[in-house]
């Protein structure tokens, strides 16, 4: 329906850029690729998307929406506590970078996905294997920090700050990108998940819900 078709425009083609183009082609099918936050909006496509393109995904997500993230299909799924009243997780509530560590054999992951930002940059870049890449696309916890280049030099890392209009930089590939997008959403491939949807005059509690992390998919607001 047209609640699906609008969800589709801003968050399924971010996830369709950060799975096929950000990481440099750095990531190969069949290695692993770490997704922060797999059980909110954009990553919940991200998660689907990663395993369409034949990535071993490992996704991180609250414990209060496991019922969310179960479905998407991650190879393994690391939960964590919440923080209660707020968008993001405490990820020091789980030791995630032996938890990686451990489930790719000590190697790492060749891609980090990451949405939330300052509480989980550290985690990111501790947990890239050998010339990973770390894809930093978002601040749901405060934005990510400068830090000196060297930090990368433990793994020969790369790390990118992508946004989409870079990514649809002419008409030929933003057909692509929605044609992809919509294609999988017609063939099954892609479930999407409206959470709900405020009157346009309500907007105020729509903004205070997300800040909240109430949120377990997209947040529409309504034009009559």
């Amino acid at each position: 329906g047209l609640d699906v078709a609008t969800s589709c425009v801003v968050q399924g083609m971010t996830a369709h850029y950060l799975t096929t183009s950000a990481h440099a082609d750095l990531i190969k099918p069949g290695e692993w690729m770490l997704i922060h936050g797999v059980a909110g909006g954009t990553c919940q496509w991200a998660a689907q998307m990663a395993k369409l393109r034949g990535y071993k995904v490992i996704g991180t997500a609250p414990k209060g929406k496991k019922d969310v993230a179960e479905p998407l299909g991650c190879d393994e799924l690391i939960l964590v506590d919440e923080v209660p009243g707020t968008s993001y997780e405490d990820y020091e509530s789980v030791d995630i970078v032996s938890r990686i560590k451990e489930v790719t054999g000590g190697e790492g992951v060749k891609c980090v996905i990451d949405g939330i930002g300052k509480a989980t940059m550290d985690i990111s870049i501790d947990s890239l294997a050998r010339r990973g890449i770390f894809v930093s696309f978002g601040n749901a916890s405060g934005a990510v920090p400068a830090f000196p280049v060297l930090r990368l030099i433990g793994k020969s890392a790369y790390v990118t700050r992508p946004k989409l209009l870079d990514y649809t930089v002419d008409r030929e590939e933003l057909i692509w990108r929605s044609g992809e997008v919509f294609g999988w959403l017609k063939e099954g491939k892609l479930k999407v998940a409206v959470d709900t949807c405020f009157p346009l005059d309500q907007a105020t509690e729509g903004h205070l819900y997300l800040e909240a992390g109430k949120s377990k998919g997209k947040v529409l607001y309504e034009i009559k």
